[in-house]
């Protein structure tokens, strides 16, 4: 079953997507992190992409979908796979279509104020990079890393004022790519608003939507 993740950035998809991949034996595919790994290794995909990202410039779609297309034609993804970070546009969703058919887009959703706190609440090592929540993950000393004593801190993409305007920008640029799904009917809405100690009724909405499409 190949299935696409679809929502804002602090919404939980990767969580999710660790469990559910565990879980039915379908491997996570995080084009962003798939994209620095083909760089860190120098493939020549990366090496063309290591270009555009070396220039502050964003990675094509034709080459972004490329590295999709390799890493989904491996003999792991046969019975299937989680895709999240791509497509990102209505462009991107049709060219997937012709390599790899989707049964199932899983579009997460949680209010702006829930995101807010989710996000602008981390506070990284400087050290180490372990990551705390002011909230619900604190460490035992404020600004000090239980790991290894380092500084923590609070990087500037996670300020809320930053984040509220990464969501507003997030929303338009993916509505024509939401619509398009939802044409296609292969759209459904995730609850995703619920803390991480109620994960499972947000896993269950997807295993529901999994069960529907095999």
């Amino acid at each position: 079953m190949n299935i696409v993740f679809l929502g804002p950035p602090g919404v939980g998809k990767g969580t999710v997507a660790a469990i559910l991949s565990a879980r039915h034996s379908l491997p996570h595919i995080s084009t962003g992190n798939m994209l620095r790994e083909d760089v860190d290794k120098g493939t020549p995909l990366g090496v063309e992409a290591r270009g555009f990202m070396d220039a502050g410039k964003l990675v094509p779609d034709e080459l972004v979908t490329k590295i999709v297309k390799e890493r989904v034609s491996q003999p792991d993804c046969k019975s299937g796979f989680i895709l999240d970070g791509y497509p990102r546009t209505s462009a991107q969703a049709r060219a997937l279509q012709e390599f790899a058919a989707i049964d199932a887009v899983l579009d997460f959703k949680a209010p702006f104020k829930t995101i807010v706190e989710r996000i602008s609440g981390r506070r990284t090592c400087r050290k180490c990079k372990a990551t705390f929540h002011a909230k619900y993950s604190p460490p035992k000393k404020e600004g000090v890393c239980d790991k290894c004593g380092g500084e923590l801190y609070q990087r500037s993409d996670e300020k809320p004022g930053i984040i509220t305007e990464r969501l507003k920008v997030y929303e338009e640029q993916n509505k024509p790519l939401i619509d398009y799904y939802r044409n296609e009917a292969l759209l459904s809405e995730i609850d995703a608003s619920f803390h991480i100690d109620n994960i499972e009724k947000i896993i269950g909405q997807c295993e529901k939507v999994i069960v529907q499409h095999k």
